[in-house]
């Protein structure tokens, strides 16, 4: 089995080859040769962690997977990212274990990824104001890769604790943009295109705060009960998935379907506006969400990349098993 350490990843898998690999996901997912299976994520009873199995199957790039692990929201102060995974591959043709891959930087680069391949081809063209709301870890990573998917002019940004928002000036003044911190209203009537990037379990933006022609990416952690928007803001907007099963039970989508305000069949899965099998954005006026719950295939696609490279670079560890 060849291993690939969470040390090697930030020099084998880079923000464009992450971009290129979710993009190429989606659409092999609406064409049918990709399939993800049921995830299994639950709250453990301990140090409030949430932890899971994501896993799937790409039959044309035989790409056979598993994602575990989770949230442990009280790492950043041990020092470490509170997203912890490992993404195990295996031989389609044995079931033999083929590659344990570090899965954290992988993790953020897919979801941040997906975020930017939603804004490519579901956000208006002139677009030129980023929102971005939540500042944490993760909020830098989305930034990064919605900057090289739009024509972003300027980031507006808002998070719950204030003093966190350093880390979205400090982004925005790496990619050459001006940050400024605004009022929740304020974000929803400046920006174009807003990012959520939270935990949360209670709405922060609200229906009516957000204008017509805006583009949102709904990217937070997604558990049973999450919810970083309002319900009745999917019910105002034409909503798209990663995938309706998620979308539905650990995604944003969940309190709207639960409440009737939308129906599963009312969310439109993005894979097929990227493969041109459905329709994208459709006016300037029109409100359009994506509610990216995040996928096996994706970490799979990215995982697969990075052991395609180590080997070629030499950066692998093989072992028996």
């Amino acid at each position: 089995m060849l291993i690939v350490p969470e040390k090697e990843i930030a020099g084998l898998i880079s923000e464009a080859a992450a971009f290129e690999a979710v993009e190429a996901v989606f659409a092999a997912m609406a064409r049918g040769e990709a399939v993800n299976f049921p995830v299994v994520r639950e709250a453990i009873g301990h140090a409030e962690a949430l932890y899971g199995f994501k896993s799937g199957f790409d039959r044309a790039g035989l790409v056979l997977g598993v994602k575990a692990g989770g949230y442990w929201p009280g790492n950043m102060a041990k020092g470490l990212t509170n997203h912890q995974s490992t993404v195990f591959l295996f031989d389609p043709d044995t079931g033999q274990a083929s590659a344990m891959v570090g899965g954290n930087l992988l993790t953020a680069l897919r979801t941040a990824a997906a975020a930017a391949v939603s804004i490519k081809h579901l956000a208006r063209k002139d677009a030129k104001v980023l929102g971005m709301l939540g500042a944490g870890h993760q909020s830098a990573f989305q930034m990064r890769a919605a900057v090289r998917a739009g024509n972003f002019e300027r980031v507006v940004g808002w998070n719950l604790h204030p003093e966190m928002l350093g880390r979205l000036a400090d982004t925005a003044a790496e990619l050459g943009l001006p940050f400024q911190a605004v009022s929740l209203e304020g974000l929803g009537a400046e920006a174009d295109v807003i990012i959520t990037i939270t935990s949360s379990f209670a709405p922060s933006l609200m229906a009516d705060m957000v204008r017509p022609g805006t583009h949102l990416a709904c990217m937070g952690t997604d558990t049973k009960g999450k919810q970083e928007v309002e319900a009745a803001l999917l019910a105002k907007a034409r909503v798209f998935c990663d995938e309706r099963a998620q979308s539905i039970s650990i995604g944003e989508a969940q309190h709207a379907v639960a409440a009737g305000l939308i129906a599963a069949g009312d969310i439109t899965e993005f894979g097929a506006v990227v493969a041109g099998l459905a329709p994208g954005r459709q006016s300037d006026a029109e409100i359009t969400l994506f509610d990216g719950t995040g996928v096996a295939l994706q970490d799979l696609a990215v995982a697969a990349r990075a052991v395609a490279l180590a080997v070629e670079r030499g950066q692998v560890v093989a072992v028996s098993v």
